[in-house]
C-alpha cells in the first residue's frame, strides 16, 4: 500500500498515474480538496480517498501499520504569495514532521516535496548539498519548506529511506486547476489560443534583458519518473534537486509553445508588478551532480519535446487530464 498526499493536485495526481503505470493500484489518495470540488483522479486507480485530516486516524489503524510501504507527501499550500505564516507552518512544516515521525516509528519510507524556492535569489547557488541553515528564501512559502529540510537533517532517527525533493519549474498535464500558480506554459497556451499573442513581464533587473531571465523548466513526467526510480533504487537518504539541470529563457519557452501550436511568435510586454519585484527569481539552475553520482537517471524530456507533448496531447484535448 502506498499513500500519496496532494493526490488530487498537480504532481500528486501525476504520481498516481506513474504508480498505476507501474502496476500499483492499492493507493490511498489524500487531499484537502474533495473529489466533488475537483477530480484529477477520475482516470486513475486507487483504493480509497481521504480528506487531509482523516489521514491521522487511518495511520493509527492496524491496516496502515502493517500494509503501508511508502508515503509520498506532495500535499502543501504551494502559493508563493501566501502571507499567513502560521498557516504555512501548520500546513507545510508541521504536517510533514508528523508524517516523518510516523514513518520513523513504523519503519516506512517517505518522499516529500521541498522546493527550489528554498534557494531564495540563488546567491548561494542551487546546490542540493548546501546546508539549508544558510539558505534565505524570498517568501514565506519557501521559508515553510526550508524549515522542514533543516529539521529533517537534524534527526538521528529517520525513516529507512527518505527523500526531500526540491522541485524547480515543473509543468505538464493535470496542472489546469492551479489557478494563478499554473505554469507559464499552461498560461501561454490559453493566451495564444485566445488572442494569438503572449504577455510576458519586462525585466526589472538591469542584468537581464526582457524575456532572457532563465528558469530550470522540468516536465512533470520526468519528476514522477524520478520518484518511482527513488522507490526502486533507494539511494542515500537526503535532499535532491528535481530539475532539468539546464536553464532556459522565457523566450525559449514561448517559442516552444508557439511552435507546438503552429502559430507565429508574438509577445506583448508589460511591466513587472511592484509587489513581486523584490521576490522574483531571475535565474534558477538545478545542480544535479548529487543525483547523477547516486546513479539516478538523466531527464528524458527536453523543453521542446515536453512542450510539444503537453500542448498537443493534453492542452489541445477536450479533457486535458493525464
Amino acid at each position: 500500500m502506498i499513500i500519496v498526499t496532494g493526490a488530487n493536485g498537480f504532481i500528486g495526481s501525476v504520481m498516481v498515474w506513474q504508480l498505476n503505470e507501474a502496476g500499483f493500484s492499492d493507493i490511498v489518495a489524500v487531499d484537502s480538496v474533495g473529489l466533488n470540488e475537483r477530480n484529477l483522479l477520475k482516470k486513475r486507480q486507487y483504493s480509497r480517498f481521504l480528506a487531509k485530516d482523516d489521514l491521522w486516524p487511518f495511520l493509527e489503524t492496524k491496516e496502515a501499520k502493517e500494509q503501508v510501504s511508502w508515503i509520498i507527501h506532495m500535499g502543501a499550500c504551494s502559493s508563493t504569495t501566501e502571507t499567513n505564516k502560521e498557516f504555512l507552518w501548520e500546513n507545510n512544516t508541521y504536517y510533514t514532521q508528523r508524517i516523518f515521525e510516523w514513518c520513523t516509528r513504523h519503519e516506512k519510507s517517505m518522499i516529500y516535496a521541498s522546493s527550489a524556492a528554498t534557494y531564495g535569489a540563488g546567491e548561494l547557488g542551487f546546490d542540493d548539498t548546501t546546508d539549508p541553515e544558510t539558505l534565505r528564501p524570498l517568501n514565506l512559502y519557501g521559508e515553510s519548506k526550508v524549515l522542514f529540510d533543516r529539521w529533517a537533517l537534524k534527526q538521528k532517527n529517520t525513516p529507512p529511506h527518505w527523500y526531500g525533493l526540491k522541485f524547480f519549474n515543473v509543468f505538464g498535464p493535470n496542472e489546469h486547476k492551479k489557478g494563478p500558480m499554473a505554469s507559464v506554459a499552461y498560461k501561454a497556451f490559453h493566451q495564444i489560443q485566445e488572442k494569438h499573442s503572449l504577455t510576458l513581464f519586462r525585466s526589472a533587473n538591469p542584468k537581464y534583458k526582457d524575456g532572457e531571465f532563465k528558469r530550470d523548466f522540468v516536465y512533470v513526467k520526468d519528476v514522477t519518473g524520478w520518484m518511482a526510480e527513488l522507490m526502486e533504487k533507494r539511494p542515500r537518504n537526503g535532499i535532491y534537486n528535481m530539475g532539468f539541470g539546464k536553464p532556459r529563457t522565457w523566450l525559449d519557452l514561448a517559442s516552444s509553445v508557439f511552435s507546438a501550436m503552429k502559430q507565429p511568435m508574438k509577445i506583448d510586454w508589460v511591466e513587472m508588478p511592484e509587489n513581486i519585484r523584490g521576490q522574483y527569481q531571475y535565474y534558477t539552475e538545478a545542480k544535479t551532480d548529487k543525483w547523477t553520482a547516486a546513479g539516478m537517471s538523466a531527464p528524458k524530456w527536453p523543453l521542446e519535446k515536453a512542450v510539444t507533448d503537453y500542448v498537443q496531447n493534453y492542452l489541445s484535448k477536450e479533457d486535458p487530464l493525464l
